[in-house]
């Protein structure tokens, strides 16, 4: 029997619903919805504009008191209605300290 979507992930996922912001490095800021963080990237559904495979992208968000900011590359992203996406960004850049902070939380 195969194993689940949960057993064939490299890094546990931390369920989240918060605002972020993300953008393509250097432009501006939009706002998105995070459904999830792992130490290797984070999911987030964006409304009301075009995101594809391979874009690079900024991400700013939080792990309880402390504010990540982390550079990732569009993994995967599938349209949820004609205004929504979800995407999946794997992490390039971030610091080791974010990645502790990412797994301490995942303990919690």
């Amino acid at each position: 029997m195969g194993k689940s979507g949960a057993e064939r992930r490299k890094y546990s996922r931390i369920a989240t619903d918060q605002m972020i912001s993300f953008a393509p490095v250097d432009t501006r800021d939009r706002l998105a919805v995070s459904r999830n963080i792992s130490m290797g990237g984070i999911r987030f559904e964006a409304v009301g504009c075009e995101i594809t495979l391979g874009d690079v992208l900024r991400v700013t968000f939080n792990v309880g008191d402390h504010t990540i900011v982390a550079v990732g590359r569009v993994v995967w992203a599938t349209d949820v209605d004609p205004i929504t996406m979800d995407v999946g960004l794997e992490f390039i850049e971030i610091d080791p300290l974010s990645i502790r902070l990412i797994d301490e939380a995942h303990g919690e």
